[in-house]
């Protein structure tokens, strides 16, 4: 095999396990909406990524990159955004009189569509996917592109589903409600540290 590309598959890896921003919000919409919603999750992060790729290719990226205004709107917007899915789950977790259904039953409060469109813009809001997708892939082949999406949805519908299957005490009104408040607190975290880095 290739020696730059077990580089790549290396680099690549380490980036995808880490916990960030993607891994957070697949983790709150498995838990709002069920299996279906955790897997969309990560299918629209993957699609995010084919989107970084095909604006890196065309030099888009490179554009963002060199203009620090631009780079850092883009920054903003995705702190802002990753704020305010934290501020969601939080309002989830202490509203007593809407309690969350369990997971994988009826009346998901959080569809797949919703989910999907979600992840795309989680992941097109995050700058590191920018720095990457503009300093890491352009080392390696075309397909590497590709293989960085596929890697990064096996591994988070792979969390998806073992959320969705946990068992019955993470399916507890209460223990959601504790993981929507945690999720919510790790989003809007998040989502200041990048408001931080941008200014």
């Amino acid at each position: 095999m290739d020696g730059s590309f077990l580089t790549f598959l290396g680099v690549s890896i380490v980036v995808i396990v880490a916990p960030g921003p993607d891994t957070a919000l697949t983790i709150r919409n498995t838990f709002r909406g069920g299996r279906a919603s955790g897997v969309s999750t990560a299918l629209g992060v993957s699609a995010g990524q084919l989107i970084w790729a095909v604006a890196t290719s065309v030099g888009l990226v490179a554009v963002l990159l060199a203009s620090e205004p631009v780079f850092r709107a883009v920054r903003l917007a995705g702190a802002v955004y990753l704020i305010w899915l934290g501020v969601q789950s939080l309002c989830a977790a202490f509203d007593a009189r809407r309690p969350r259904p369990p997971v994988e039953t009826g009346g998901r409060p959080l569809g797949p569509t919703a989910a999907f469109g979600q992840g795309i813009l989680n992941n097109l809001g995050n700058p590191k996917m920018a720095v990457f997708f503009a300093s890491v892939l352009p080392q390696f082949t075309a397909p590497g592109e590709g293989m960085a999406s596929t890697l990064t949805f096996a591994w988070l519908a792979a969390y998806a589903i073992a959320i969705s299957t946990a068992g019955r005490l993470l399916r507890a009104p209460r223990a959601q409600r504790a993981i929507e408040a945690v999720s919510g607190t790790v989003l809007i975290g998040l989502g200041a540290k990048i408001a931080a880095d941008a200014r």
